[in-house]
């Protein structure tokens, strides 16, 4: 399949000149990474920030490829993990941006997963008050998700992607061949995402998904895949770069699901496996407090487990979870912006008072 191209344009909403970029997606394009890279690399200069399993991997097919292309670069490895996001590690990172010369005109690379996209970007965004980042994603779920969109972050003590910035990258180089390498584990994580995209905005999507055979099924199709999350995602994106309105919806089973995470300890379980239990778990309750089509809950939980996801709560989250919930972004003062399914295919958004809002939030613990 030939290389594919979408366009994301996150300033023409707010009204400000267009700042568009592209997402380039095609297998093998890894290897054509360093002619890529180029044309947002005016000194021919650029440092790698990656995640130590992708650079096991695959490193040196980036490298060979920005040597090929006449670019000198150095690479930052992290370790693998969402402990990587912490201000140690970034104030390590900006410390060899900075031994390296880098200048306001050099990209750094994001290679690997979400954490090394979130670190990478945060990095890229406050160091010399902004440089250029580059996002080539080496996980299903960053492919499909967090690699658009420009949120960057660290975790603090207190949650998850608490300290950040919104840095749009200048390109984003997504080579589906490089998830061959993925194990299941991390396979089935990012179909969290992709149930999250069809739940909200491509009944046909889900329909595909829900009917799976188990996440290996869909392998060969995960190119198709992969594309038709970025269209969604690159669409909102467009209308809402900073997530004032309509972006909120991408953060559908988000708010449950990030205080899970937090309340485990981040790796507790995984991103994606606490997304598809927050999608759950709000759409049971929106369901039955008559907020959404009824039969949509079940739908939702059959495409979570023909995908290999869990739907369930676990159990002994205990004061963690009600403090961690009390800290969601979407959050404003005593009111909280929620993301309901009106049906398969449709969701939309719902503002309301944190009271009001506790039945929808509810986990039977």
């Amino acid at each position: 399949m030939a290389m594919r191209r979408l366009s994301v344009n996150p300033g023409t909403a707010a009204g400000k000149a267009p700042a568009s970029y592209s997402i380039l997606i095609g297998k093998g394009l890894v290897d054509q990474a360093g002619s890529l890279v180029l044309p947002c690399a005016p000194n021919r200069k650029a440092a790698v920030v990656a995640d130590g399993t992708a650079w096991s991997l695959h490193g040196e097919r980036l490298g060979t490829s920005l040597d090929g292309a006449g670019i000198a670069w150095r690479v930052i490895v992290v370790p693998p993990g969402e402990g990587s996001k912490t201000i140690v590690r970034l104030a390590a990172i900006w410390d060899e941006l900075a031994d390296f010369g880098m200048t306001r005109t050099d990209p750094v690379i994001a290679f690997g997963g979400g954490v090394v996209g979130d670190l990478a970007g945060f990095a890229a965004a406050t160091y010399l008050r902004g440089i250029p980042v580059i996002q080539v994603p080496t996980t299903l779920l960053a492919q499909v998700d967090s690699s658009v969109g420009g949120k960057t972050a660290i975790d603090i003590s207190r949650g998850k992607n608490l300290a950040g910035a919104f840095h749009q990258p200048s390109a984003v180089i997504v080579d589906p061949g490089l998830l061959d390498t993925l194990p299941t584990e991390l396979w089935i994580d990012g179909f969290g995402e992709i149930v999250k995209h069809a739940a909200i905005r491509d009944r046909e999507l889900f329909e595909t998904l829900a009917a799976a055979k188990g996440p290996e099924s869909l392998r060969d199709g995960i190119e198709d895949i992969v594309y038709r999350n970025l269209a969604i995602k690159a669409d909102v994106i467009s209308r809402d770069e900073r997530e004032s309105g309509e972006r909120m919806i991408l953060n559908f089973g988000h708010t449950i699901g990030h205080a899970v995470e937090a309340a485990l300890g981040y790796g507790g379980l995984s991103h994606g496996r606490c997304v598809a239990i927050g999608m759950a778990a709000i759409t049971r309750n929106s369901e039955a407090l008559g907020a959404t089509e009824p039969g949509t809950a079940e739908a939702l939980v059959g495409a979570l487990r023909a995908v290999g996801l869990p739907d369930a709560i676990p159990a002994g989250l205990g004061a963690g979870f009600d403090s961690a919930l009390a800290l969601d972004k979407k959050g404003s003062g005593q009111s909280i912006t929620l993301v309901l399914l009106t049906r398969i295919g449709e969701c939309r958004l719902v503002k309301m008072p944190r009271t009001e809002a506790a039945p929808y939030l509810r986990i039977g613990r």
